[in-house]
């Protein structure tokens, strides 16, 4: 069996979103070149292991400079308690221009239903990132009976498992082997992709950051970072 079964399991997902997730990218990438263009920025948030598809496009090389990823400090420790997305909300600078990737496998938490309500309230775009099926399945744990895929505009569907591991070994009990941020990862960075498309063909090129290993990089960086200083900067 060995470590070909998981590539086989990823390269079956990527097939999967490939195939069924086109007009979404699209969609998304137009809501990102709409924010950009008219002024504002991309928040990202993911609690608990979701923070890396959060930090997958914000503040990274080949992605776009006017990014923030919301960080909250516990790294998904309270995400289960109502209450909390709503208190951490509100030190969070929200503009009338700025859209938001939300990211969440299961969708079903109070952190980041509360997050996407407040965000839907301001009246800004919302791309959620989520496992669709296993979603639908699932309860809600926040008292609304929502769940997070229904605040967005556009849902990015990452055709994650229930429990997200996939990998069965015997003598296991337990499945191994996460899947949702690899697919989550590459749904992102293509819809990315298709934001800087559709803003090039409007004829704006938009920041992007260089690699800071890169000669010059830095320096490209910081020029660029100037811009968008108050709104990277703070929470």
């Amino acid at each position: 069996m060995g470590y070909e079964l998981y590539f086989d399991i990823i390269e079956k997902m990527i097939k999967d979103v490939k195939e069924t997730q086109g007009d979404n990218i699209r969609n998304a990438g137009k809501i990102i070149a709409d924010s950009i263009m008219a002024g504002g920025i991309l928040q990202t948030f993911g609690s608990g292991h979701s923070y890396a598809g959060a930090i997958e496009i914000a503040g990274r090389a080949g992605g776009l400079i006017p990014a923030k990823a919301l960080e909250e400090y516990s790294r998904g420790k309270y995400e289960m308690i109502e209450g909390v997305g709503t208190k951490f909300m509100e030190q969070v600078d929200i503009r009338d221009n700025d859209c938001f990737v939300l990211i969440s496998n299961s969708g079903r938490n109070p952190m980041s239903i509360e997050i996407a309500d407040i965000v839907k309230q301001k009246g800004n775009k919302i791309i959620v990132v989520t496992s669709l099926d296993v979603s639908k399945t699932m309860t809600s744990r926040h008292s609304s009976g929502k769940k997070l895929y229904e605040f967005a505009d556009v849902i990015l569907d990452n055709k994650g498992v229930e429990g997200d591991a996939a990998v069965s070994l015997p003598g296991m009990p337990n499945k191994i082997c996460g899947t949702s941020s690899v697919t989550a990862a590459i749904l992102l960075n293509a819809t990315i992709l298709e934001s800087v498309e559709i803003m090039l063909s409007r004829g704006y090129v938009p920041p992007v950051y260089l690699s800071a290993n890169i000669d010059g990089g830095p320096e490209h960086n910081l020029n660029l970072l100037e811009k968008y200083a108050d709104r990277l900067y703070r929470k």
